[in-house]
Formats: structure tokens, sequence, C-alpha cells
């Protein structure tokens, strides 16, 4: 395959620009302490907004209104229609929520976006650090006067969320009032609005279960559950999307699209945007017949409307998952005899293992997705030296590469291109306005996946161009370490991930440093790149074999720099001495790390042997593949950088006479420059 360097190039100017560095680069947070207000170009102007919708809460005697930043779906990644905090605040993390009340307006996000925030809001916002419910509610008691309603939207609350602003509030005199017409979608005039293309299904080469098959098998899950439910509400968008093989673009990086489904032992009720289901997918779902395995295809916005006619029937039981159900579908289904739930629905823990087929295929695209992030960085190590390239070109870069691999359907996320102070913050991606030229005298964090017909892929790669410090060297190889030690465990079925995270922090702990995100998490067929329940959280399920986990270690000096090492791993059996009821995890991501970065005086031999061992696997996994598509020089650089580690050498950077001579014409190349 030619190289991504031409495709890059038709596409630079209108990504980037034609000017980069200090000018475009604009790091400064707003300073609301002067006057006027200082705001970086990075700010939203929320005046107008704000009023508006203060003006539409006064008759409504309402004291304040919660802004959450989901979908009804209660998505991770939303649409561009739903970004409802975003519109209100100007602050587009994935992650907080707003309050407005007439006097003050307010967010709360996680640490992962603080600077994020201040940069991205007026000063008609606070920002608050402690995103808690709790925090919110003592903050509500404290602006509310008793007696006062606080609005909110119970399609953007889960049931959760919602019964805990209730307990913290309730005692208060402080009411929460459900609101099904949403204030910020009557102020919002520009909203977009749905996508009309239509909807598609998976092609048959890349599925072992039909869609029937997996009714029947969640029929029967339904069968043998004891509370013998009748009917299953399925909320999450990748539940229905999943159940049927189909998929969408409603939100992007996500093959989702916006839907609802009710299944019963004897119909099929699916909620879409009708419009968009074509005549051959419609004869795909068998919807001209109204039997057992029958889709009967209904309007997206009646789902509440049928779920109301439904358990006004007697002897009726609906099984939720409470995790992704709205509040707006859990409140109409009473009394509670009609009502069975669990943390997630049968869809979901049965998703989260593969099959024969899903397992082959997700293998097959990151042995493609690793020929893309190969060619980056090969590039990458030539280009930067000569001081043109920005974390936006590196970026577009590695999404031209994807593009060209087979069954590419585009990135899985928004790529995280960071570069020294920016690779400190966990979850950045460059703007043209924040993108900072890269140098061989800083780290680079690449964070980026692909997604493909057969997988979702998600790694990152830390390097370092030039002569990294010791405190750098360190922290990436104390790193490296907690992604060797989860990965070489071995552990009996029904182990939790939560119970194993600790070993990805241990190395870094031993000196004093840490991470604040998680672990890991899990990684679908053409599907979400963070795919619940899979994960090192505490409210994850057990491992099973057939599983597929991120794990993802990292460290992150403030205004510095930042390190994380990410790699996908199937959960696979393995026979140990004495048993053989054991499992383990076998990478599949296949790209080497920086050997200029790693120090193997602080790794122990078992860390060696697993590192080697990987890059036996890389060298024969990817070399063929790099063969099939005529990408020598890529082979060569792939080879180079899977030599064999010295069990007992002070640098893996010297383990590798090859190397050694590639650094020192990277350093003469950055003297002359």
């Amino acid at each position: 395959m030619p190289s991504c360097a031409w495709l890059l190039a038709l596409s630079l100017a209108a990504l980037t620009g034609n000017s980069f560095g200090a000018a475009a680069y604009e790091r400064s947070e707003r300073n609301c302490s002067v006057s006027p207000p200082y705001l970086p170009s990075t700010a939203v102007n929320t005046t107008l907004r704000l009023q508006e919708l203060r003006e539409r809460m006064l008759p409504l005697n309402i004291s304040a209104y919660i802004i959450p930043g989901t979908d009804a779906h209660l998505s991770e990644y939303i649409a561009p229609r739903d970004a409802r905090m975003a519109f209100m605040t100007g602050f587009t993390g994935s992650a907080g929520t707003a309050i407005v009340t007439q006097t003050k307006a307010t967010l709360w996000t996680d640490s992962r976006y603080w600077i994020q925030a201040i940069r991205q809001m007026d000063c008609n916002w606070e920002l608050e650090k402690d995103g808690s419910v709790r925090s919110i509610a003592e903050w509500l008691i404290a602006e509310v006067p008793p007696g006062g309603r606080i609005g909110f939207d119970p399609f953007l609350f889960s049931i959760l969320k919602q019964e805990n602003y209730n307990m913290n509030l309730d005692s208060s005199n402080r009411i929460l009032k459900s609101m099904p017409d949403n204030l910020v979608d009557q102020v919002w005039k520009d909203r977009p609005s749905v996508l009309n293309d239509s909807l598609t299904r998976l092609p048959d080469r890349v599925i072992k279960r039909s869609w029937q098959v997996k009714v029947e098998h969640i029929r029967n899950q339904m069968k043998e559950n004891p509370y013998k439910p009748t009917a299953l509400m399925l909320s999450a968008l990748d539940e229905t999307a999943w159940l049927f093989n189909l998929r969408g673009n409603d939100i992007p990086f996500n093959p989702f699209f916006y839907s609802y489904t009710l299944l019963t032992m004897d119909q099929i009720w699916l909620f879409l945007h009708t419009d968009r289901v074509t005549a051959e997918l419609k004869a795909y779902l068998n919807t001209s017949c109204s039997g057992s395995l029958c889709v009967q295809l209904k309007s997206y916005d009646t789902v509440l409307d049928h779920l109301k006619i439904y358990v006004a029937q007697p002897k009726v039981k609906v099984w939720i998952g409470t995790e992704y159900t709205n509040y707006a579908l859990y409140e109409i289904i009473t009394p509670e005899e009609k009502l069975m739930t669990s943390a997630y629905s049968p869809v979901l823990t049965t998703k989260a293992v593969k099959d024969e087929t899903e397992q082959r295929i997700l293998r097959d695209a990151h042995v493609r997705d690793a020929v893309a992030v190969v060619q980056l960085l090969m590039w990458l190590e030539k280009a930067v030296p000569q001081g043109k390239e920005t974390e936006l070109t590196a970026a577009a870069y590695v999404n031209m590469c994807r593009s060209k691999q087979k069954d590419s359907r585009g990135p899985s996320f928004d790529t995280i291109s960071a570069s020294g102070p920016n690779a400190a913050l966990a979850h950045y991606s460059p703007t043209a306005e924040t993108s900072r030229r890269l140098t061989v005298d800083e780290m680079y964090l690449l964070d980026s996946g692909g997604q493909y017909l057969d997988g979702t892929t998600d790694i990152t790669r830390t390097v370092h161009w030039g002569l990294p410090t010791a405190m750098q060297k360190e922290a990436f190889t104390r790193v490296l370490m907690g992604n060797i030690e989860i990965s070489r465990t071995i552990f009996p079925p029904g182990t939790k991930g939560v119970n194993m995270e600790m070993l990805g922090r241990r190395a870094l702990w031993e000196v004093g440093l840490n991470y604040g995100h998680g672990t890991g998490h899990g990684v679908g067929n053409y599907f979400g790149v963070h795919e619940w329940p899979v994960g090192f959280m505490s409210n994850n399920i057990p491992f099973s074999s057939g599983m597929f986990t991120s794990i993802e270690p990292g460290y992150y000096k403030e205004n510095d720099f930042g390190i994380r090492i990410e790699d996908v791993a199937v959960i696979v059996p393995v026979n140990t001495k004495y048993g053989h009821n054991y499992m383990t995890f076998e990478t599949v991501s296949l790209v080497p790390y920086d050997r200029k970065l790693i120090d193997t005086s602080l790794l122990s031999s078992e860390q060696i042997q697993w590192l080697n061992t990987y890059y036996e696997t890389i060298r024969k996994l990817l070399g063929p593949e790099l063969d099939k598509q005529g990408l020598s020089e890529e082979k060569d650089w792939m080879l180079r950088h899977t030599e064999p580690f010295v069990e007992h050498g002070s640098s893996a950077s010297i383990s590798s006479s090859s190397l050694t001579l590639i650094t020192m014409a990277v350093s003469f190349l950055h003297s002359i420059i």
C-alpha cells in the first residue's frame, strides 16, 4: 500500500490552516477578576441563552434547572443535537452537570476537564470541582429557598441519579420537579435535527449469530429468570444495535441510532425513526408479519405511550437494566409489582462475551489498525525533527492512514494528539487554537482508534524523539510495568477487574506517582469504543473468557508531560501447574513501545520475558500484513523496534545497535536545524 503522506497533503490546509506555533496556540485561561474580564478565544458567550432560559423558568415557578451532559439513552458519547450542556455552558467535555438559577450558573465536572472548562466557559459560569450528587444537592440547598422547585428532564436522568438527588433534597423541603418538555431545547433555536440517512445491517461475513438467534437467546434468559419477567425494555443504544445487527450514524464515532426495544415472549417492538428503514431492512426484520420473530416498527417518540399501554395490562412484569434506563420510562412502570430491575440487562452481559467469529474478526481489525499506527510513528520519527508538524497534522495523518485500511469506517473517537503540557490533560484533543508544534524536546502522546466493519480499536503510545529526562524515562517505565503486570496476571473465573486494578498502579505508587482515570474499559465489534460493562471499575461485571478490555495505566505531570500506554486484550483460558480453569489476558494491539523511554534496569526478568514474547507476537502477526500491503519500509521499522531486550541492561534504547544509530541521526538532524 502506498504511503499516507499524499492523502495528508490533500486535507492539511483545510484541517489546520497555514499558521502554527505561538500565534495559534493559546493556553490562557479566563480571568474574571479584571474589568473587563479577559476571555480566551476558546470561551463561548452564553449571556443571551442564559437570559432566555431564565425567562422560561419564571412562569413555571422553577428556582433552578439541572442540565446533564447526556441524552435520553444515558450515552457517554452523544449526538450534536443532545449537547445541551455544551450549548448552555460552552464546555464540551464528555462529563458534567450544569445548573442555572436566576442569579447563578454553575458547572460541575471531574478533574479530567477542569482546565478545559476554564478555557471554554465565559464569566457567566462558575466551576465547581466536586461533581458528586451530594455536593450538587448541597449547592442547591444553599441557592434555592425552602419550598423551591428544581426542574429536570426525566429523559436525561438515570434512575439512580434521580433517587440520589431526591434523597439529598427531600428532607430540606426543596422539590425535585420532573419536566419532560426540555427548556434548553426551547432556547436552542438552531438545534441540529435527526439525521435522515438510512440505517444499515452488518454483512453476513462478520456475523455468527443472526438477530433471530440473539432474540431467542435473550428470551431463554427471561424464561429462566426466577422473577418471570414478561417483557424486556432495552434503552441503551448499543443494546438494540447489537440485538438486530444494525448500525447507524447518529452518534459521532459510534455506529448507533436512536432506538428503544420492547421484547416480550411473543412480540418485538422496535422504536426508531421509521423513515430511515429501507425496504431491504424491513424484509430483513420480518416487519410484514406479526409472529414471535417479526419486528413491529414504531415511531421513536411513541415509546412512552406504548409502554404505558403495555404495563396497563394485568399480569405483566417489565425487566429493565437500571444503568441505562432513563427515569421517564422507569416512573411509568407502576405499580411496583410490574417492575423487575437489575443493574444490567441480559443483552449487555451477553454482548460482553464475544463468540468465535467476533473474537477472530476483532483480532484481525487490530492487525490492520497496527499498520496505520506504525505508519504514523515512522513518519513522525522522520518529520518531527524538521519542525513543521503539529498535534493536528499528526492526528490527521493517523486518521488518513486508517481510512486506507480494509473495512475502515472512520475513527472510533476524537483523536487525542498531545505534546508537552497538553499531554498532561488526560482527555485533551487538539483544536486550531490549542494545537502545538511537535518537537524532539517534548513527550508526545497519541490515543487513537478506528472503527472497522469487523471491530473497534483503541491504542495509546507515548514517544520521545530526543533525549528524555531521567524522570520521564522512569515514569514511562513504571507505567509500562503496570501495563505488563495486569497483562501477565493469571486469575480464576469470576474475578472482577477492580480486584486487580492496583497492579496497574503499584509500580507508580512505589515512588509516589499515580493517575486519575480508570485502568481499562470494554471494546466492541464495530461498536462503542467504551463498551459497558467490562472493565476495571467496581461496577463492572466479572471477567470471563471472550471479553475484550483495554489496559491503560498512565502518569500526568501538570504543565509538563503526560504518559499513557494502552493496549486492548482478550481474556483467554490458560492451563496452570495445578489447575486448568484459569484465565489470563492476551494482548491484541500490535504496536511496539518507545524503546528510548524504557529503563530495563527497573524491569523484572518476568517483565522482560513478557515484553520479548509480545514483540515476537508483533513480528509474527504484523509482519505478514505489512508484506501483504507492500510496506517494506514500515516492516523494517517494526523489526528494529521489536528487537529482543537484554535482561540486565541499563536502558532498552541501547539494546539494539541499529536503534542507537537512529537516535544519533535524529540528534544530529536536530543540531543542524
